[in-house]
């Protein structure tokens, strides 16, 4: 990887924007619903908004985006327009204003990341696996504002947040603008129609297994902050906490090019299956043992760092070229979107009744989801 073929450093200012954006929101959204007087139920329902518009923005854009060949000008587009449209979290705080404006931007958001990784895996179409040392950036972009906006919540007010989230949108926008047009471009003409391969039961597996996965993940991103402020832990801690896992996933990140090769896509997303069942039983269990939750959270280096390295490598080996960009805008609508929308929503109705249980039902979804691997996802691609 040559910095003259590869414009590192732009791609993953990209990627540092953009899951800050996420370091700054997914923690601390709930807390600042709940500030405004939100209940669980409609805090489940307002998170899963951003989820809930990934199952149709990205396909929509994707099918533009193969058509056209214009993959950054929708990227820069779908930037622009979430900044537009998050600005309305300034005029209205009600409970219908919050629903639009969360509709609005997560529509064009949605947009932005399935394109980028296209473009990403295009400048590194000679050394894919190393996706991982580009999209580190966005790991460490996580830390940064989780930590920081912690530290910032628990000496201002969360009423806060709003501006944050605008500034790191304007931050995607502008560094959407420095991604040069790939060199290598990925229209070949496609030996089979992209529907076709989705017949295919190892596809039908791979996008089955994530959206189990993210299932979890949507009651985790909704509700953890949540539970933990229940538990006495300052805005900090529970800052220190999300971070405790993104850190581990920078060193997964690292490390993540010379175990896909080794290791497979098959048995990594096993082990991470298996590792994110027993996670959620952790957090859920024991969220008053400090020690228990940072071994939890470590965790997260595999649930998500390694699971989501593995799936974008196994996209690249089970799509052609010519229907990578509409693979990718399946995933994060059917698994990202789908997966994540009906575990908050789900999450958010069983909450009052039991947080506890919540955490369960992530369990056995990803316990289930090993399964699913361990008999369908066979093929001599992977």
């Amino acid at each position: 990887m040559t910095h003259e073929t590869v414009p590192y450093w732009r791609l993953s200012a990209f990627y540092f924007c953009f899951f800050g954006l996420l370091g700054a929101l997914f923690p601390y959204w709930s807390l600042y619903l709940q500030s405004l007087g939100y209940t669980a139920t409609e805090i489940g329902f307002l998170l899963a908004i951003p989820m809930a518009t990934k199952v149709i923005a990205p396909n929509i854009w994707a099918w533009i985006a193969d058509y056209t060949g214009e993959r950054l000008a929708i990227i820069r587009l779908g930037a622009l327009l979430a900044c537009l449209c998050f600005a309305g979290i300034f005029i209205d705080q009600g409970f219908l204003a919050i629903t639009l404006v969360m509709t609005g931007y997560s529509f064009f958001w949605n947009a932005v990341l399935p394109q980028q990784e296209v473009v990403t895996t295009s400048f590194l179409h000679q050394r894919p696996e190393n996706y991982s040392r580009i999209r580190v950036w966005g790991s460490i972009g996580f830390i940064v504002f989780v930590l920081g906006s912690g530290a910032w919540f628990d000496r201002y007010s969360i009423n806060t947040l709003p501006v944050i989230g605008l500034l790191l949108l304007v931050g995607i926008f502008l560094s959407s603008l420095a991604v040069p047009t790939p060199g290598y471009r990925q229209f070949e003409v496609v030996s089979q129609t992209f529907a076709s391969v989705l017949k295919q039961p190892v596809v039908v597996a791979f996008f089955v297994a994530g959206m189990l996965m993210q299932l979890s993940h949507g009651i985790y991103y909704s509700f953890f902050s949540i539970y933990m402020e229940s538990h006495d832990y300052s805005r900090s801690e529970i800052g220190v906490l999300w971070s405790v896992g993104v850190v581990a996933e920078v060193f997964l990140f690292v490390i993540m090019h010379r175990l896909l090769p080794h290791f497979g896509v098959r048995i990594i997303m096993i082990s991470c299956l298996l590792v994110a069942t027993l996670r959620w039983l952790l957090i859920g269990y024991f969220p008053e043992q400090p020690v228990i939750l940072v071994l939890a959270q470590v965790c997260h280096a595999l649930t998500f760092g390694a699971y989501h390295a593995a799936g974008i490598d196994c996209i690249r080996r089970l799509f052609e070229a010519g229907n990578q960009g509409k693979a990718q805008a399946l995933y994060s609508a059917f698994c990202l979107g789908f997966g994540g929308a009906v575990g908050s929503g789900a999450g958010g109705l069983i909450w009052d009744f039991s947080p506890l249980m919540a955490f369960q039902l992530g369990s056995l979804s990803c316990f289930l989801a090993s399964f699913v691997i361990w008999f369908r996802l066979k093929d001599t691609r992977l």
